[in-house]
């Protein structure tokens, strides 16, 4: 079996570094979203009231897509719900510098999952604003939007919090990054990268019905409420986008060859009739599933980026039958698990593994890239 360096991590007891306490001023924090990763969010500043991690932090704004509410001396975040439903402000992304508007470091948390939000991150960050999100929309779809948010970077002196935007908070765009900037070069990337996936793959034994498998994630919040987002790899396409351009292969999203899980027979049909026609998805899986199990493999769905030189490389996401002792084939539950190759691993590649989907995880993720921000400024 090969060996490998392996950072394995449960991110919901992860805690800020020491210096993230250091800084004085509090840094003013909008919210964007209060779905389940939004409503994550609030519970976890709620606890931190009175302690130095909530004093680091001041709640100005709080907005969904329909209400918002703010306050110039910092919100509660146990009542920000309570307020959003009662005062019925309307929710207006124009608002939002003049709500944070004050000293302090000044922070967007993106917890939606809105193209309209995402359009408007490299045009607050080039006006000084920091932001920081799960929301893939920015920085996984088009080069040229990925370029203007680093250009947004640069012109406003801001930081990009994206921790959460692949893996639900582990450290793999901070590993890549911190490899590069010790001189190492990156010479692929491999992994799971979908939560809802890695459930359905490391559940799924054949016998049962693969559609029963997708209803039960789907039904425990594990897929999207429409599962063929999840099995379509439009998410893990996204994501290795990123992973790829952190790691300087700058591919536009048409260059990843993905290999979609739905079969023509479930991708026209409305959502409503989704239900129904799952089992369109039963024999493709069984014989997948029967012929991978014949040679000894197990099946994962990986995204992959291999032959990395001068900035250039090729990506895929799609169903794979890998060895049971593949750094890839084991894991758990929801877990992301993600091989780099470096120079520096080169034989053993490092594998950083850990919960990849989840509410506080991802509430957690983003909390942490807020406070190195707070932190630094």
């Amino acid at each position: 079996m090969t060996a490998v360096a392996t950072i394995r991590l449960d991110t919901r007891r992860a805690r800020p570094e020491p210096s993230t306490l250091a800084a004085t001023v509090p840094a003013r924090v909008a919210l964007l979203g209060t779905g389940t990763v939004g409503t994550a969010v609030l519970q976890r500043l709620a606890q931190w009231t009175g302690t130095p991690l909530g004093a680091r932090l001041s709640l100005v704004h709080v907005a969904n897509s329909r209400h918002a509410t703010s306050a110039a001396l910092g919100l509660a975040a146990h009542e920000a719900g309570g307020l959003l439903r009662s005062q019925h402000q309307p929710s207006r992304l124009d608002a939002l510098p003049a709500a944070l508007r004050g000293a302090g470091a000044q922070v967007v948390i993106d917890a939606t999952a809105s193209a309209a939000v995402a359009d408007r991150h490299a045009e607050w960050l080039a006006q000084g604003i920091h932001v920081v999100t799960a929301c893939k929309l920015g920085q996984g779809t088009d080069l040229a939007q990925w370029r203007r948010i680093r250009t947004g970077c640069i012109r406003g002196n801001t930081a990009y919090g994206d921790s959460a935007t692949v893996g639900a908070g582990l450290p793999l765009l901070r590993s890549i990054r911190g490899l590069q900037a010790g001189g190492d070069r990156i010479h692929g990337i491999a992994g799971v990268l979908s939560g809802s996936l890695a459930w359905l793959f490391n559940h799924y034994d054949g016998l049962r019905p693969f559609s029963g498998f997708v209803r039960e994630a789907r039904d425990a919040g594990y897929t999207e409420p429409d599962p063929r987002e999840d099995l379509s790899g439009e998410d893990v396409r996204r994501k290795i986008l990123i992973l790829a351009r952190s790691a300087g292969v700058e591919l536009e999203s048409n260059e990843v060859d993905v290999e979609s899980l739905v079969p023509p027979a479930l991708a026209g049909i409305p959502p409503a009739d989704v239900d129904a026609a799952l089992p369109f998805l039963d024999t493709p899986l069984r014989e997948r599933f029967a012929a991978a199990r014949k040679d000894g493999c197990k099946l994962r769905f990986i995204a992959r980026l291999e032959n990395i030189r001068d900035g250039k490389g090729n990506a895929r996401v799609g169903l794979e039958a890998l060895p049971e002792d593949h750094p890839l084939a084991g894991g758990a539950g929801t877990d992301n698990k993600v091989a780099i190759w470096s120079d520096r691993y080169c034989q053993q590649p490092l594998v950083i593994q850990g919960p990849g989907a989840g509410a506080e995880v991802t509430a957690a993720g983003l909390l942490d890239d807020v406070l190195r921000i707070a932190a630094s400024a």
